[in-house]
């Protein structure tokens, strides 16, 4: 077995060194990137749809004639179910005055 402990590493001969952040460097360093294959560093545009406000999402359990009855009158007005059930609520909360 080798002496000493076998994951030691001396620290007295490691050297840091500071990275070259010139405009020239950065340059070299970006058109060998491209070369490679590697894609810029500048930001690109957000694909796909625009993320909804509207992200709750309510589970709840219902007796079985509810789901259907939201879901026609929600047919009949042209709107989502959570336009009936978000005017719903505040229908409740202007009665009960929370």
């Amino acid at each position: 077995m080798t002496e000493g402990k076998p994951f030691n590493i001396d620290l007295g001969r490691l050297k840091s060194r500071e990275k070259d952040r010139s405009p020239q460097a950065l340059e070299r360093v970006d058109r060998a990137g491209e070369e490679l294959g590697f894609v810029g560093r500048d930001a690109q545009k957000q694909r796909g749809r625009r993320p909804s406000p509207r992200t709750g999402q309510v589970h709840a359990k219902v007796m079985p004639e509810v789901p259907e009855e939201i879901a026609n009158e929600a047919k009949r007005r042209g709107v989502q179910q959570g336009v009936i059930i978000e005017e719903a609520w505040a229908l409740y909360k202007n009665k009960s005055g929370i």
